[in-house]
Parts: structure tokens; C-alpha cells; sequence
């Protein structure tokens, strides 16, 4: 810890030491051996060091500290063992018990909320980004100003003892707070604005759109690097996606569909993420097809897979086209699961991006969900109009081209809003 007690959890050069906390409780249906896997993984991806993860059965709550006053003092003594700088709870914590827990450990306590934030703000490239993970931390640190410990710093410069001057103090930290508040969503509908413009170009750009979603490190990101023979940033971590990262793809059969990267999905994603990170979860509300990923290897895909459906149907995209896309089957897999999605999913296609194993069934089966809410249309192309063949493979899945002695008959499934100049071609009666 550095010497002005400053709390900087992203400090690469000095790993803060983590002790992390489960508990067990009846009504969580998620294995607590599960949930300390991944909020490990979570604790990686925020350059902590992890000392010990501790699983708390628990009978009750505790109002004023959540667990016993035996086990925080058990905490304690780690902590004092262990030179530990921080405890990082997988449950949320109210900012009351919050700043309980840090009064008696005298030491930084925060939850998997507050992990996920961090991450999201170390994440964000883009300028949307970066203020959406602006409002959703101020937003958070709202109710816990009085706290003794924070990484919230960079809104208020939090320090160890920091509790202000008074009710006064406080008053004016809340002011500054709800003042940036105002400011960051006045400057976020800025730039959603030119969002949505750069949106409406490409949706009336006639080339159809995939959205790829799925559970965060499933292999998003490498399957749009590999299709585009692109350098996007990839990394074996969480969130390591948190913009939208469209490409246009040229597919089996020359048609061309423009895929758009997501920010990756997890459970339990505090809600005011959600709805912070709406401009790149809304690539699926405007898409033709969805792409769901899947870590085949994950040691709890269902779990994977239902938390990628809850939030598809928040999103009201259940009922588009969709393909789910098995990856990294060159890993060892989680069978049990995988017998249970396969039983659910039937036409769930196994690839492995790394080794290009059944990518371009993928394809296929994108062409083929996307071209089954086309219409089978016949043109009659003059024989000088090579130009309108060019763009039928590239707009449409061309079905069939006869070249006659005056004309070239050609048959395809294109929606009519993607129809152009082929429309004046367009024959009335179809010719089988």
C-alpha cells in the first residue's frame, strides 16, 4: 500500500494481496465452488493477487456486519497475518455494512460489484465507454461517501480515515457527485447521438448484420479476429470486449454481413451495467442473426447459457434468428452440461476458433438462418448487366443463374428493403 493510503487496485507494479469471501446460502442455487472460481478469475482480470478464497456458511445475516462477529474477527487475524490490503466479498454489500466491515478490519472491503466496475473502467477505449463506466460508478459511489477505504478515487479522491468534515462535508461531496452525475449523462447523450446516426448509416447500408453475444472469454473476440484476419485485442480475461467492435465479413457464398463484437455477458450483472452498456448490448436488438458463443470447457455452461438467454430476453431478442456456436471443443469439455444443452439445443454446431474446427459451418448455417426470412424472388437480368449479378452475391443468397441467349435468369432470397436496382427486374411470376 503506498504511503498516502491512496487504494489503487490497478497498480501493476505492487499487486494489492486479496482475500475473497463466498457465501454459502440456501437460496443461491449456484455451487459456491462455482461462484469462487469465477470471481477469482474476476480478481485476475483486476491484477489482484488472490492469498486464499474463503467459503462462509450462512445461516443468517448479520445486520450490521453480514457474516458473525466471530468469523470478521476471524478476518481479521488474516488480515493481520497476512499483510492482507483488501477483502472482496462475491455477494453485494449494503454501503452500511460496507463501512462496518472496514471500521473493524481496518482494511478495504469491497464486492463483486464493485470488481466488475473496476474492471469495466480499466477496460473502456472508447469515449461512450469511458462515460458509461463514469455514471455507473459515481452512481454507485453515491451511497457510500462516509466510506474509510475507496477506489472510487478517481470521483473523490477517497483515503484511509478520509470521513469528510461533518454532515457539512458530506453535503458537499454529495453535491459534487449528483453535479458530475448530470453532466457525464448530459455528455453520454452526445455521443449516443452520433451513435445512432453511424447506426442508421449501417442499417441502410443493405448488408445484413450479426451480433455475436455470449458469456465473457468465451471467444468472441477471436472468432471476429480470425473471420477478419484482423488485430483485435484479444486476451485470455475477463471483459476483455467492452466496445463494439464491428467488421464487414465476406461469407461462403460472397454475400457480404457485417458482424458486430459485444461486451460479454455474466451473472448477476449489476443492473445499472446493463443499462450502462446498452449501446453495444443493443448490436443484438438491431441485428438480422444472433451468434450466441459458449465455452464448451466452462465448468458451468448452463449456467453460461442461461445467463446469455436471461439477457437476450431482456434485450427482446428470444425470438430472432439464432445459432449457438460450441467453442473450444479442442478442450477438455464439461460433458455433463454438454448433453444437457445439446438435449435443448440440437443444432448447436462445436467449433474451436484457435484450431478452425467447423467455422465455416458456422457460416453456412448464419446464410442459411438469415436467408429464411427472405423470399425466393426471380429476375431477369439484361446480359450487359454484370454489375447486378456482383451485387445479387454480394446482397443476397443466389440460389440458382441461368445465362440465356438475351438474358441471365437469376434466382435468389433477398429481403425487399435490399432489392435496389434489381426491383426493375423483378419478375412477377417465378420461373422454377
Amino acid at each position: 500500500m503506498s504511503n498516502n493510503n491512496i487504494i489503487d487496485l490497478t497498480d501493476d507494479l505492487v499487486l494489492q494481496k486479496a482475500i475473497l469471501i463466498i457465501i454459502e446460502q440456501q437460496d443461491n442455487l449456484v455451487s459456491p465452488l462455482l461462484r469462487k472460481e469465477e470471481l477469482e478469475s474476476l480478481a485476475k482480470t483486476m491484477n489482484v493477487l488472490v492469498i486464499d478464497s474463503i467459503i462462509i456458511n450462512l445461516k443468517k445475516e448479520n445486520s450490521h456486519t453480514f457474516i458473525g462477529k466471530g468469523k470478521v474477527l476471524e478476518l481479521k487475524e488474516l488480515k493481520e497475518n497476512n499483510e492482507i490490503d483488501l477483502f472482496i466479498f462475491e455477494s453485494d454489500l449494503a454501503p452500511s455494512i460496507q463501512r462496518n466491515l472496514e471500521q473493524i478490519l481496518e482494511v478495504c472491503v469491497i464486492d463483486r460489484r464493485e470488481v466488475i466496475l473496476q474492471i469495466f473502467s480499466d477496460r473502456a477505449a472508447t469515449r461512450e465507454a469511458s462515460l458509461q463506466v463514469e455514471l455507473a460508478r459515481l452512481e454507485y459511489s453515491l451511497p457510500r461517501l462516509t466510506r474509510a477505504w475507496t477506489n472510487l478515487s478517481r470521483q473523490r479522491g477517497g483515503t484511509k480515515g478520509n470521513k469528510g468534515k461533518g454532515e457539512k462535508q458530506l453535503e458537499i461531496d454529495r453535491r459534487l457527485v449528483l453535479s458530475k452525475i448530470t453532466k457525464t449523462k448530459i455528455e453520454l447523450e452526445k455521443v449516443k447521438k452520433i451513435r445512432n446516426t453511424q447506426r442508421k448509416t449501417r442499417l441502410n447500408s443493405n448488408i445484413p448484420t450479426i451480433a455475436i453475444v455470449g458469456y465473457t472469454n468465451s471467444g468472441k473476440s477471436s472468432l471476429l479476429r480470425f473471420l477478419s484476419n484482423s488485430d483485435i485485442f484479444v486476451e485470455d480475461k475477463l471483459f476483455a470486449t467492452l466496445d463494439t467492435t464491428s467488421k464487414k465479413i465476406k461469407m461462403p457464398s460472397h454475400r457480404e454481413m457485417i458482424f458486430s463484437d459485444t461486451v460479454g455477458f455474466v451473472s448477476n450483472l449489476p443492473h445499472n451495467l446493463i443499462e450502462a452498456f446498452n449501446s453495444t448490448l443493443e448490436e443484438a436488438t438491431y441485428s438480422d442473426v444472433i451468434l450466441i458463443v459458449l465455452d464448451g470447457s466452462h465448468p458451468n455452461l448452463m449456467g453460461c447459457y442461461n445467463t446469455t438467454k436471461e439477457t437476450l430476453k431482456e434485450l427482446n431478442c428470444e425470438n430472432k434468428p439464432t445459432l449457438i456456436m460450441l467453442n473450444k471443443c479442442d478442450l477438455e469439455q464439461n460433458t455433463f452440461d454438454k448433453a444437457r444443452l445439446k438435449a435443448i439445443e440440437p443444432n448447436l454446431i462445436e467449433t474451436s476458433v484457435k484450431n478452425n474446427i467447423n467455422i465455416d459451418l458456422v457460416l453456412k448455417e448464419i446464410e442459411n438462418l438469415y436467408a429464411s426470412n427472405e423470399e425466393i424472388s426471380v429476375f431477369e437480368i439484361p446480359t450487359n448487366r454484370h454489375d447486378l449479378i456482383y451485387y445479387a452475391k454480394r446482397n443476397s443468397l443466389v440460389l440458382d443463374i441461368k445465362y440465356e441467349e438475351n438474358s441471365i435468369i437469376l434466382k435468389a432470397k433477398i429481403k425487399d428493403t435490399y432489392l435496389g436496382e434489381l426491383v426493375n427486374y423483378k419478375k412477377s411470376t417465378p420461373i422454377l
